[in-house]
C-alpha cells in the first residue's frame, strides 16, 4: 500500500487505506525485513516480535496478525500491581444487581473539573455485558479527559476499543504509528495494542466501545450487492512512527477486568517497522453510503450498520456499530422517524452533533439513552404529532450525527449511570402526551 496520504489528510501525518489489509511500512529505511518474519538477526539490530489478534489456526480470511521490528521487547518491564480506577467497569457482575426494564437517558456528560485528568482516569462506565473471561459482550462508557497521557500507556488484554470523540480530536500514538481522529470520524484500537491518547483541543469528551466478542468486522452486504455501507478503502492506518531512545512511560494494562500499572524505562512507542494486517484504524463517518426506502416505509436501522462484531448465533450481533449520518428521507405515505417499537437487541446511542429525528428535545450532543432488550421506546409526542401531518416533500435531515451500539446482550448500567446528575429522570414523560386514538369511537 502507498504511504502517502490522501487529499484532507494533515500534512504532519500519513496513512495507509484498508480494513484488513495487509500493509508493510518502515519509518527507517532497511528496518523492514524482506522475504521473511523473523531474521537470525533482526534488520537494524532489532528485535523481532509478533501481535496476534487469532488464534494461529484461524481461517485465513479471518487470521489477524502483525509483525514489529523494534528497540526493545515489550516483554522488558518491571512488576504490575493492581490500579485503582473505580469508574472502569468490565462484565455484567460488575454493573449493579439488577438490570432496571426503564428506558435511561442522560444529559450531556460533564467536563471534569480544572484538576488534571487523562484518558485512563477519565473514563466512566455506563453499562456492562457479558464475561471479560469468557469473551463476550460489551462494556459501554464515556471519556471526560483534559489532560493528555503524559509519560503513560495503555493495553487493552480485555476487548477492543472504538472510539467515538464527540468534543475535541483526539491525537492517537500507537505502537504501530500515530492516528488524529476528529469528532464524526471514529477509532478502532485492536485488542493487545499499546496505545496514548492526546488532546490537542483541550477538554474532550466521548464515547467508548470495548468489546469483549469477536473482533469488528465490515458486514455482509447480502443483496445490497459490491458496494454500499463503508467502504475498506476509507478506513485509514498509521505508517511506522517511534518515539525517541530513553524516554520513560508507565505502563497500563486492562487485563481479567481489572487496571495494572508497570513502571517501563522506555517507551513502547519504538516500533521502526511493521508489517500484517492487525492495525488500528480510523474512519470518517461522512464517507458511509447510506441507503434508504426510496417508495414507502422506514427500513431498519441495520441498513446504517459500520462495524458488526458476530457472536455463534447468525446474523444476532454480539454487538453492532451504528450511525445515523446525514441523509434524504423521501418515502411516500410513510410516518418518517423510527416506529415504536421493542426489540431484541439492547441499543445505546449517543450523539456527535445536530439532533436525532425521533426526538424534538431532550436528547443532546454529549448525551445518551439506553433501551434494553424489549424496552418499548419509538418517537415522542412531539415527533409523532408532526410526523403524522407532515407534508411529504424530500426531506434532507442535515447537521446530525447520531449513533448506537447494538447488543444481543442485556446492558446492565452501573452505580455511576444510574446516580449521575445529569440522569434524565423525567425521560419517559415525553411518551405521556401520546393519547388513546379511539377516544369517541365504538
Amino acid at each position: 500500500m502507498s504511504d502517502t496520504p490522501p487529499p484532507d489528510t494533515p500534512a504532519e501525518l500519513a496513512y495507509q487505506g484498508g480494513f484488513g489489509n495487509e500493509f508493510a511500512t518502515e519509518a527507517v529505511p532497511g528496518a523492514l525485513p524482506q522475504g521473511r518474519n523473523s531474521p537470525q538477526r533482526g534488520p537494524l539490530g532489532l528485535y523481532t516480535e509478533l501481535l496476534s489478534g487469532t488464534a494461529f489456526t484461524a481461517p485465513r480470511a479471518l487470521n489477524r496478525r502483525t509483525w514489529l521490528y523494534r528497540r526493545q521487547p515489550s516483554v522488558v518491564a518491571g512488576a504490575h500491581a493492581p490500579y485503582p480506577q473505580p469508574g472502569w467497569k468490565s462484565g455484567a457482575s460488575q454493573g449493579v444487581a439488577a438490570a432496571t426494564p426503564e428506558p435511561l437517558r442522560w444529559l450531556p456528560f460533564p467536563l471534569p473539573p480544572e484538576a488534571a485528568v487523562d484518558f485512563i482516569d477519565g473514563i466512566r462506565t455506563l453499562a456492562v455485558s457479558g464475561d471479560v473471561e469468557a469473551q463476550t459482550g460489551v462494556a459501554v462508557h464515556v471519556y471526560l479527559v483534559n489532560a493528555p497521557m503524559a509519560g503513560r500507556s495503555l493495553l487493552n488484554a480485555d476487548g477492543e476499543m472504538l472510539l467515538v470523540p464527540q468534543q475535541g480530536r483526539l491525537h492517537l500514538i500507537t505502537e504501530l504509528g500515530r492516528l488524529d481522529v476528529r469528532p464524526g470520524e471514529i477509532a478502532l484500537l485492536p485488542r493487545g495494542l499499546a496505545f496514548r491518547v492526546d488532546v490537542p483541543d483541550g477538554p474532550s469528551r466521548g464515547y467508548v466501545l470495548e468489546n469483549h466478542g469477536a473482533a469488528f468486522a465490515l458486514p455482509e452486504l447480502g443483496p445490497i450487492g459490491s458496494n454500499g455501507l463503508a467502504s475498506p478503502r476509507d478506513f485509514l492506518a498509521p505508517v511506522a512512527a517511534f518515539e525517541p531512545p530513553g524516554t520513560p512511560c508507565q505502563r497500563f494494562k486492562r487485563f481479567g477486568g481489572r487496571l495494572w500499572a508497570a513502571p517501563v524505562g522506555h517507551s513502547p512507542f519504538d516500533v521502526l517497522a511493521w508489517h500484517g494486517n492487525l492495525a488500528p484504524v480510523k474512519y470518517d463517518t461522512a464517507r458511509f453510503m447510506a441507503l434508504g426506502a426510496v417508495r414507502f416505509d422506514h427500513p431498519d436501522p441495520s441498513i446504517f450498520t459500520v462495524l458488526t462484531s458476530p457472536s455463534g448465533y447468525p446474523g444476532t450481533a454480539n454487538c453492532d456499530f451504528v450511525i445515523f449520518p446525514p441523509r434524504w428521507q423521501v418515502a411516500e405515505d410513510t410516518f418518517r422517524p423510527p416506529w415504536f417499537h421493542r426489540n431484541a437487541m439492547s441499543e445505546f446511542m449517543g450523539l456527535v452533533h445536530g439532533r436525532y429525528d425521533a426526538r424534538s428535545s431532550g436528547f443532546l450532543p454529549g448525551g445518551a439513552s439506553l433501551h434494553n432488550a424489549h424496552v418499548p421506546h419509538g418517537p415522542d409526542a412531539e415527533t409523532h404529532a408532526k410526523a403524522s401531518a407532515a407534508a411529504l416533500q424530500p426531506q434532507r435531515l442535515d447537521d446530525t450525527l447520531a449513533f448506537m451500539f447494538e447488543s444481543r446482550m442485556r446492558l446492565i448500567p452501573t452505580d455511576f449511570a444510574l446516580s449521575a446528575d445529569n440522569l434524565d429522570t423525567g425521560y419517559a414523560s415525553c411518551w405521556q402526551g401520546l393519547g388513546d386514538q379511539s377516544a369517541g369511537r365504538p
